[in-house]
């Protein structure tokens, strides 16, 4: 499975075993835009409210405050974060309190950090709080500029970029063809058959669907 889609994503690893942290770090850190590491539950809260991961993976015994502690108050900043715990085989009867937390998925140690990283890449699609979801099953990254489909990467020029963030960003307002030009091109004079023919090869790029011309108000992009 491609995982160009990891490389937007911030994760943060609440584990108080140096040696794990060490050795998960080297193993997948890489594959994302970030990855941070707290040694407790309260180092974990202070390190989400400074970061803002897309993602927590923590150990759910540590010392300070328990993973399924820390998660609790995770989800009161951001009910929509996802968490993974990592837990020993004796841990097991507390993974059932996890369910209430709303965590999605556990590991019960040791386990192939590969097996880790397969995971997240299967619901990479869900994480990110900067994407939109768009028609013909595209995501949209409203910060970097990034456009997937199907989680592989879609080449977008500089003024591509620039042309779906504003409409992404102004959604579902429809945007007028004064405004595009002057965010596009600035001071420079173009005209109107300039900008129906970028949009066209932008179309072809993509799809059809993708951008909605609004009988004359301008354009909209499409969502899911």
């Amino acid at each position: 499975m491609d995982n160009n889609f990891l490389k937007e994503l911030k994760v943060l690893l609440v584990e108080d075993e140096e040696n794990l942290s060490q050795l998960l770090k080297n193993a997948i850190g890489d594959n994302f835009d970030s990855f941070t590491v707290a040694n407790n539950g309260k180092d974990g809260i202070e390190k989400f409210k400074k970061i803002s991961p897309d993602l927590v993976i923590t150990d759910i015994m540590m010392p300070v405050l328990t993973g399924l502690e820390m998660a609790k108050e995770l989800k009161q900043i951001n009910p929509n974060i996802s968490i993974i715990i990592l837990s020993a085989f004796s841990d097991k009867d507390k993974l059932l309190n996890a369910i209430d937390v709303g965590v999605v998925k556990y590991f019960i140690k040791p386990f192939d950090p590969d097996e880790l990283l397969n995971y997240i890449i299967s619901i990479s699609s869900t994480l990110g709080s900067n994407l939109i979801l768009l028609a013909e099953q595209f995501k949209f990254n409203k910060v970097t500029g990034s456009l997937y489909k199907n989680n592989k990467l879609v080449p977008l020029s500089r003024k591509e970029k620039d042309f779906l963030q504003l409409m992404a960003q102004k959604s579902p307002e429809v945007i007028n063809d004064v405004c595009i030009k002057s965010v596009l091109w600035k001071d420079e004079e173009v005209s109107d058959e300039r900008l129906r023919t970028f949009i066209k090869r932008l179309r072809i790029k993509t799809s059809k669907r993708l951008v909605q011309n609004v009988k004359g108000q301008g354009y909209q992009i499409a969502l899911a």
